[in-house]
């Protein structure tokens, strides 16, 4: 299965290969927009923000099965070299998403990852089955098992078994890839990504928000109405690294690097430790062309190192 094809932009040096696979998916770009920081893609691409033919394919924010309004504002804060958001997975619901939302995905020149998000193993089946019906021109699959801003919501993600079921039980109903974002707010990761590759997993992404909180001392209340939340960006960059390279060494099921990423450096990082592929989140919310402009600075690191595509650099790493 392949994402939509595209020409690349001129800004990218000749004999440099950004395709890349991610198990059954061959991306035109190592490099996706994370889901829950850019929206469907079609938002930014109408506005000319964001070459799209440089990304490999934006991952829509996650859906449930009834609308879901999210947390009570205030929601999201600063924090150092980062961000915490409680914004509790608000969106429209899966039957308004594949009726309203799916189709501008669809028309994108990338893939299209839809992103799901279930209360139990029955609620993610039924969602995938959804999906399934309307699967022409979606990429894969993703199921969130690691939002920590919902209640149960790391469940899934934090006990092997559970995890493992959802995954076989989408399997079960879908023919899309199925990829899986683990939480990085476990004991031991490896344990978790072994559990779900065995259960079918096509690919992982690694990982999700640090749960943390910030408060305002003078009120003596914290920043967030719900008190703890999600930490992204550069702050988390090394534990999401941790993660990778734990998940590389545990299994063969491909993974995607996922925390922190605002260069193509960064990226590197992520593809040396192993990751196939790699996508960028909170980055997008300072610059809505983030994914497109780490695209290009990875092939002009490809270029200075004499390589002609990451295939060459994935887990060279000497540790």
């Amino acid at each position: 299965m392949s994402a939509p094809a595209g020409a690349l932009d001129a800004a990218i040096p000749a004999g440099v290969d950004l395709g890349c696979d991610v198990g059954p998916v061959r991306l035109q770009s190592p490099v996706l927009a994370a889901s829950g920081t850019f929206g469907s893609g079609v938002e930014a691409a109408g506005h000319g923000l964001i070459d799209l033919h440089l990304v490999g394919g934006v991952v829509a924010k996650t859906v449930t099965r009834e609308p879901r309004a999210g947390n009570d504002p205030p929601r999201m804060t600063e924090t150092p070299a980062g961000m915490l958001n409680s914004i509790g997975l608000q969106n429209p619901g899966i039957d308004r998403f594949l009726e309203v939302v799916l189709p501008g995905m669809r028309a994108l020149p990338t893939g299209a990852i839809l992103n799901i998000a279930g209360a139990d193993a029955a609620d993610y089946e039924h969602l995938a089955a959804r999906v399934e019906e309307a699967r022409d021109g979606v990429t894969a699959l993703e199921l969130n098992l690691s939002c920590p801003n919902v209640s149960h919501g790391l469940d899934f993600g934090r006990e092997p078994a559970q995890a493992a079921k959802v995954v076989a039980g989408v399997k079960r109903v879908t023919t899309l890839p199925v990829w899986v974002k683990l939480t990085p707010n476990v004991t031991r990761i490896a344990d978790i990504a072994v559990a779900v590759a065995d259960a079918g997993a096509d690919a992982l992404v690694v990982g999700n928000t640090v749960l943390g909180t910030a408060i305002d001392w003078r009120r003596r209340r914290p920043m967030l109405t719900t008190g703890f939340g999600g930490l992204s960006g550069p702050a988390i960059r090394p534990i999401a690294l941790r993660c990778v390279a734990e998940c590389v060494r545990a299994t063969d099921c491909p993974v995607i690097g996922c925390g922190g990423i605002t260069s193509g450096d960064d990226a590197l990082e992520f593809i040396v430790v192993g990751a196939h592929a790699v996508q960028v989140g909170t980055a997008s919310f300072a610059a809505p062309s983030a994914a497109a402009g780490i695209a290009r600075e990875i092939a002009e690191r490809l270029v200075e190192v004499g390589a002609a595509s990451i295939a060459e650099l994935r887990g060279t790493i000497r540790w």
